[in-house]
């Protein structure tokens, strides 16, 4: 989708933003029995912290790492972009989710192998739903609206000047 270095920032920091609060939201929840007003408020606390961490992560490792796995999978000339993009947002959840685990269970909790393990298993399903039924489509469509308009004046500006 993003065809540029500005286009790909812009896609990554609007991703991580998203996909970190909500997950946020999510461990906080779990963390006090359910989901209450409150927990959308303090979840901003945190977001401080992880949204720089999760948009340097896939910005400079797992968005390099992810295309590459995915690309064992599907191929780019016969399989459908769709399919495409379902590949390679699953590798990035793949990657960024133990890693985003880990993160927390050190800054956020009792730093052990147990507590990281309970963490990480927890929020893979949960990352994944997050990923493919709210997140990702919602930005991915922001994105196409938002990178559209500017496609069809220089489409429009080629097709004047022609």
């Amino acid at each position: 989708m993003p065809k540029n270095l500005f286009e790909e920032v812009v896609f990554t920091a609007v991703m991580s933003l998203f996909m970190v609060y909500g997950m946020i939201c999510y461990n906080m929840s779990v963390a006090m029995g359910g989901c209450t007003d409150q927990v959308f408020l303090m979840a901003f606390s945190e977001l401080k912290i992880m949204w720089p961490v999760a948009f340097i992560l896939e910005m400079f490792v797992v968005g390099k790492i992810a295309p590459i796995m995915a690309f064992k999978v599907v191929d780019p000339r016969k399989d459908r972009p769709q399919f495409i993009t379902y590949a390679i947002s699953f590798c990035i959840c793949a990657l960024m989710c133990p890693l985003m685990s880990l993160v927390a269970t050190i800054l956020f909790n009792e730093p052990s192998v147990g507590t990281y393990a309970q963490t990480w298993a927890m929020n893979l399903p949960a990352a994944y739903l997050w990923q493919f039924v709210v997140v990702g489509p919602v930005t991915r469509f922001l994105f196409r609206a938002a990178f559209r308009r500017s496609e069809a004046k220089v489409e429009n500006a080629e097709g004047i000047a022609a």
